[in-house]
């Protein structure tokens, strides 16, 4: 609205559909009427909310999964080209529910293990190989109550700092 823009423009300039700008721009707009501040979760919240997400999409629960992700929920993945990752941000439940879960339960197949951490100040989780190198990390948006946002990085760039990498695509291939 502020800079008169047509949401065709604005879903290319942040990476969305045109369908889901008009529903971010929609929600902004309520909440800027309403005045009052976007809902922040305790940390407790957040954690249960996580808990819950992590064991739905493990055991392959999509029902679960959807009630806890926000209608316009976004799915991104960072492996910047150099590690294999989703080639477009996912939009809305179902797609990100059925995207997260098929990415999850092929982990599994790899014997990759998941310790739950808490990160940038919201929930996530760390993915490591059978010999304990980091290959990815995600982390949840939680807002108002729901995850409003899913982002995976792989990325290697963006990790190093953290430790030990293992090579996701000879993973990927050497299993495959």
């Amino acid at each position: 609205d502020v800079f008169d823009e047509p949401y065709d423009r604005i879903a290319e300039i942040v990476g969305t559909s045109e369908q889901n700008a008009r529903q971010l721009a929609a929600r902004a707009r309520r909440h800027v009427e309403e005045r009052r501040p976007r809902f922040e979760a305790s940390r407790e919240q957040r954690e249960e909310l996580a808990t819950r997400f992590f064991a739905a999409a493990e055991e392959g629960d999509l029902e679960g999964l959807e009630e806890l992700l926000a209608h316009d929920v976004v799915l991104h993945a960072d492996g910047g080209g150099k590690a294999p990752a989703l080639k477009r941000a996912v939009h809305g439940r179902p797609r990100a529910a059925r995207t997260l879960i098929a990415g999850l339960h092929a982990f599994t197949r790899f014997g990759i293990t998941t310790r739950r951490e808490e990160v940038n100040g919201q929930p996530g989780a760390l993915f490591f190989d059978r010999e304990g190198r980091l290959i990815g990390v995600m982390i949840l948006d939680v807002a108002e109550g729901q995850i409003q946002g899913v982002s995976s990085i792989v990325n290697p760039d963006k990790l190093q700092h953290l430790g030990p990498l293992a090579d996701l695509g000879a993973l990927l291939r050497k299993r495959g």
